[in-house]
């Protein structure tokens, strides 16, 4: 399948408003609303895009872990699969040759984090190692957005981004009061479900889910992201980068790399490795220009670990 500007057009507006029409997508772009629909449609069942709608881990009061995990190499598969059927995982991704797994493990402040994040690992004989390393700061991909999605103009990207909207009270997950469980679940699977539908998933009339969606976009409590492949898309090399960097240079590393175009995701965690990322890169030899030329003249990098994504188990929350 052949992707064009047309479909990168597509896909930044429905990261920007995951939940707009095929005729708002359509007018700001150009075309006709069934040709956006066509597209999608297109889109959907020969490239794998999917529109989730997922909560901001951090303004939820949730920490966001990130686990690195070291096995033999019949062991990653099925650990792997293991935890992606966890709910609470965002990503899992075997990496290295397939003796290494990453994934993504949110968390409530006030839980038990022993338990959570290790105590409920999946018994694998396999398992060689360890490491959890908490997000602290992140500085591009996810709720942050990515700055690096420039298909379409500065005035077609105000024209999708939602009007703001006034009042409304926070996302309610986990504890006492998990009244958007229900709704957020739905989006996760798909970003884009009908009214009707989300309805009956949470028991709401269609005006409260529409309200309560218009409430939780304005609030940045719900962002929407959309899952593609990135080999469909030219990038053929996916690598997760861990780095060591002195503590008066972190921000700064930080910031240079969210600003770097291969850059999907950056953030600032604990642990020897106090700086993670994941690249996209057309091959192997630009990841090598990109290493040596973008990450090698920045100041503070002491060390720097890197290990390419063999397969993604699952992606955005949701088993692909």
């Amino acid at each position: 399948m052949e992707i064009d500007t047309l479909d990168e057009q597509i896909v930044h507006a429905l990261r920007i408003n995951g939940r707009a029409g095929y005729r708002e997508i359509g007018a700001v772009l150009g075309v006709s609303d069934q040709t956006v629909a066509r597209r999608y449609r297109r889109l959907r069942e020969k490239a794998g895009v999917r529109v989730v709608g997922l909560p901001d881990s951090h303004k939820l009061g949730h920490e966001v872990w990130t686990l690195r995990l070291h096995t033999t190499t019949d062991a990653a598969v099925p650990l792997s699969r293991a935890l992606a059927r966890r709910p609470d995982t965002a990503w899992v991704t075997i990496n290295s040759g397939g003796t290494e797994i990453s994934c993504n493990v949110r968390v409530p402040e006030t839980a038990d984090r022993d338990a959570l994040l290790l105590n409920r690992l999946p018994r694998t004989k396999g398992l060689v190692s360890v490491d959890a390393y908490c997000v602290i700061h992140q500085y591009v991909g996810g709720s942050v957005g990515d700055r690096h999605d420039t298909a379409m103009t500065a005035e077609q990207i105000a024209a999708m981004t939602p009007p703001p909207h006034p009042g409304g009270r926070p996302a309610r997950l986990g504890g006492a009061d998990d009244s958007d469980a229900a709704l957020f679940t739905a989006l996760r699977s798909d970003g884009r479900m009908g009214l009707a539908d989300l309805a009956t998933a949470t028991g709401w009339p269609e005006s409260t889910v529409r309200r309560r969606l218009q409430e939780l976009t304005a609030s940045r409590d719900l962002f929407f992201d959309v899952e593609v492949s990135a080999e469909l898309f030219g990038y053929r090399a996916v690598v997760q980068l861990w780095l060591s960097v002195v503590p008066a240079r972190l921000a700064a590393v930080g910031a240079a790399m969210a600003e770097h175009e291969e850059v999907v995701f950056a953030a600032a965690c604990t642990g020897p490795t106090n700086l993670i990322a994941t690249v996209v890169c057309t091959d192997m030899s630009a990841f090598y220009r990109y290493v040596t030329e973008s990450v090698g003249p920045l100041a503070g990098v002491e060390r720097l670990e890197s290990a390419p994504v063999v397969r993604h188990v699952k992606q955005l929350g949701t088993v692909g």
